[in-house]
């Protein structure tokens, strides 16, 4: 794979004429695409600090988080986390709660992955965007369906003046300073009284990450170079919007994204049972009109449309060579994936103080597969699933005093299955007997209601807030909990239940002079928790001869499991004179989740205690440093292979630094290092993080 020279990359960014970035005072014109917002209801903070439920563009850059990961473990309550195993993927918990319990969307839209919603969130970039939304626990039923437990929104950005213009490039060098990537991106925008455009790019290229020094070699990972680390993922973005009025707002964008990456291997099980897959395309299409229409007696209508693709193509090869596919464990697995929709809002204001609030969102999503096989290359016939999910909620806000406001809300989610096809011979059938060919699952719809409430009080000059707040919601098992036989180990479920959770919260938020506080804790009850149940079943692999197949023990997906998590935030930012800021937060989280089955089983990926800790000293005018601090204890973690065992990992101290200096009006120069004191440790059995690396970086704004 060839990649651009850092130095083309240099030449780039100087080309561009330096010149003063204003901020923008007009009200609304904040350089967020206040369309493809969420619901949150936390304060938002400027410039590097961090909010409790937003990370702004300028703290994304200053603290170097290029992947959406890496990014919103800035966050109190949000962790990153890695699946290890053959997939490698870097995951984010919010507040315990995984992947497929809180939604991803890019303003607005959902990103879902129709057979299994396996999102790799190291595959979103975060040069481009706005802001990072993340929702905690109450995610408005107006929202859409599946915000059991959170949901992450990314903001895209807007032009706020006639013309402007950002171009960042970051260069990554490896823990004995030799090249080991680099980051690039850049946007080009205007803005007039009825219009705006918008173009941006974002591309990240890493041609291997370092272990840390302190990493003992073992028989499948030399040390050094992180073998099969090699990653690449760039995205456009390109807007048009139509602002005919102080009130309305029409935009019509488009999103393309994609990447492709290799696996490392595990560093501790043996080759003989390692996977050696790569993904050569994980790309997705996004097109999508927002608009917002003030209507007669301040009515608001907001609409959404959109239309998404996804296409994934994952490679199976004999050995860690990854050069040749002729073993029956090597194959090619595409998956030609898209998703369309639209949603609606209607805001109404029946009396003074009062808001009520209807929304009702379809989408339409398909999934199409066909593995080719090898030894021999037969490539099966395709096989389709399509499926559509529909949500309708209301919403009421009512002032009941001034700065005291509650809140009220009820949704009902359900799904249609329409068509589930799979290839082989037919469930219960011997297939050294019968002909292999597609055949249809039995089809099973479902439903869910949701319901939450929330009560907040302002003080009057707005520099304190309490509130509390109670919200059961559920999420809809995806396609592979329903029906994947897991290679013949595992009995399809097609009446699989919703996943639910009641989530409860209480929190503040104060300004104390110069020093800005919040805090929050929570607690979850979850129940018809999906966990992978023994049950016997029939195997007919082994059958040599037509008839019954053998009884075999075998596993379901079945809603089983409960639990409790809950826990704790607390973040604090003080601005000491003209030159000095500090701020931090942490997060302490407890999870109790049972499998009847499995005595031994513990929740994985998520620390007890996690913090981040930073300063910024200017002691020098146009000159800045930042040290930063991140810190987490261990975590439950699983061997891959047997003996199957669970223990605690992955307990860090991160130190960070950037010393930034500003040449001119309009340029920046940086230069950085991460994991300072280059610790060697892993979330996830087998799968070492990064040890030391450094950077350098420039940015121009016009």
């Amino acid at each position: 794979m060839r990649c651009t020279s850092f130095p083309a990359i240099a030449a780039a960014i100087v080309a561009i004429p330096a010149a003063h970035a204003q901020e923008a005072k007009a009200g609304g014109q904040d350089g967020n695409f206040n369309l493809g917002e969420i619901v949150v209801t936390a304060p938002r903070v400027d410039g590097a600090a961090i909010g409790s439920a937003t990370l702004s563009s300028e703290a994304i850059y200053t603290f170097d988080r290029n992947t959406l990961d890496d990014a919103a473990n800035l966050i109190p309550g949000v962790n990153a986390a890695n699946t290890g195993g053959s997939r490698n993927e870097r995951l984010i918990y919010v507040r315990g709660f995984n992947r497929f319990e809180v939604p991803l969307s890019i303003d607005g839209i959902r990103v879902y992955l129709p057979a299994d919603n396996r999102i790799d969130f190291g595959r979103f970039l975060t040069p481009d965007i706005a802001e990072i939304q993340v929702a905690k626990g109450y995610v408005s039923v107006l929202d859409g369906p599946d915000g059991m437990g959170g949901a992450i929104n990314l903001v895209t950005r807007k032009p706020v003046r006639p013309l402007e213009a950002e171009v960042r490039g970051t260069l990554g060098l490896g823990r004995e300073g030799e090249y080991q990537g680099y980051n690039l991106s850049g946007l080009l925008g205007t803005r007039h009284d009825k219009w705006y455009a918008q173009a941006s790019y974002a591309r990240n290229f890493q041609d291997h990450w370092d272990l840390a020094g302190g990493f003992v070699p073992t028989a499948t990972e030399d040390g050094g170079h992180r073998d099969l680390s090699r990653t690449s993922d760039w995205r456009v973005n390109a807007r048009i919007g139509f602002t005919p009025n102080d009130s309305d707002e029409y935009a019509i964008s488009y999103t393309r994204q994609q990447g492709s990456k290799l696996a490392p291997i595990s560093t501790v099980d043996p080759l003989t049972s390692s996977r050696f897959w790569t993904w050569p395309e994980w790309n997705t299409d996004s097109l999508y009109f927002l608009s917002t229409t003030a209507l007669p007696a301040g009515a608001t209508l907001k609409t959404r449309v959109f239309y998404n693709t996804f296409y994934n193509m994952l490679r199976s090869f004999d050995t860690r060579d990854e050069n040749s596919q002729t073993l029956p464990r090597a194959f090619n697995s595409p998956y030609w994936d898209k998703g369309y929709g639209a949603s609606a809002e209607l805001g109404v204001k029946p009396f003074e103080g009062d808001a009520l609030a209807f929304s009702a969102h379809w989408r339409r999503d398909q999934h199409v597969e066909a593995q080719q096989s090898f030894p021999g290359g037969v490539t099966e016939p395709k096989q389709e699933d399509l499926e559509d999910t529909f949500s309708v909620a209301a919403e009421n806000k009512l002032t009941l005093r001034p700065g005291l406001i509650l809140t009220a809300g009820f949704g009902y989610d359900w799904r249609n299955l329409i068509k589930a096809e799979e290839y082989g011979a037919p469930l219960g059938t011997n297939p050294k007997t019968t002909p292999s060919r597609i055949y249809d699952y039995p089809m099973a719809n479902s439903s869910i209601w949701n319901a939450q409430g929330r009560l907040d009080w302002t003080s009057a000059d707005g520099g304190s807030g309490l509130y509390a707040l109670i919200s059961s919601r559920g999420r809809f098992p995806t396609i592979f909990e329903r029906f994947s036989q897991r290679f013949g180990t595992s009995i399809p479920n097609p009446g699989l239940k919703p996943e639910r959770a009641t989530n409860y919260e209480i929190g503040a938020h104060r300004l104390f002079g110069a020093v800005r506080a919040e805090a929050a804790a929570f607690y979850s009850d979850v129940t018809d928790a999906i966990v992978s149940y023994p049950t016997i079943g029939y195997s007919c692999t082994a059958s040599t001869t037509p008839g019954p197949c053998a009884p075999a023990a075998l596993t379901q997906s079945r809603n089983l499991g409960h639990g409790t998590y809950y826990g704790g935030e607390l973040s604090l930012e003080a601005r000491l004179g003209s030159v000095l800021s500090l701020g931090g937060n942490y997060t302490y989280t407890h999870r109790d989740l049972h499998d009847p089955s499995n005595l031994a089983f513990r929740p994985t990926d998520v620390p007890t205690h996690k913090a981040f800790v930073y300063a910024e000293w200017m002691p020098l005018t146009r000159f800045h440093v930042i040290p930063s601090i991140d810190i987490a204890s261990d975590r439950w973690t699983v061997t891959d292979i047997a003996p199957i065992v669970y223990y605690r990992t992955g307990s860090y101290a991160n130190a960070a630094l950037r010393l930034n200096y500003q040449p001119s009006d309009g340029l920046e120069l940086g230069l950085g290092v991460r994991n300072l004191f280059d610790r060697n440790y892993q979330l996830v059995d087998g799968y070492p993080e990064a040890g030391r690396s450094y950077f350098l970086s420039a940015r121009m704004r016009y």
